[in-house]
């Protein structure tokens, strides 16, 4: 499902936990709206701190919250930098105000909706 900075998807999170089951990010750097992501003032001020791009920042905030996070890219230096994410961590406080850039937790399927996510780990899980 999307999940990014932009759409957190939080609302799940209680279902996912349940079943013990992880939530694979589409879109962790936000799909074709980056621009938001990459943009993002917060992540950038955040990741001048540790010497990292606001999409690094993003990817670890994904990372630490247990969600994994396969960002796609056609670009070398861009892959690279997908990767090397794992040599700083975000403190609390940085890791709440990612969570106040959250737009929205669903696209076009209500994936907050507890059955529907029930429905689907049991029947497709």
């Amino acid at each position: 499902m999307q999940c990014n900075a932009l759409a957190q998807q939080t609302c799940i999170e209680p279902i996912h936990a349940e079943f013990g089951t992880k939530v694979m990010a589409w879109g962790p750097l936000g799909g074709q709206g980056a621009e938001g992501i990459v943009k993002s003032e917060v992540l950038a001020a955040i990741g001048a701190k540790y010497g990292k791009t606001a999409a690094q920042v993003a990817l670890r905030w994904l990372t630490q919250r247990g969600i994994v996070a396969i960002p796609k890219s056609t670009h070398k230096e861009r892959m690279a930098q997908n990767f090397d994410i794992f040599d700083f961590t975000l403190i609390d406080d940085e890791m709440a105000q990612i969570a106040q850039l959250n737009q929205h937790d669903t696209g076009i399927i209500n994936f907050g909706d507890p059955q529907f996510v029930k429905y689907l780990i049991e029947n497709y899980g």
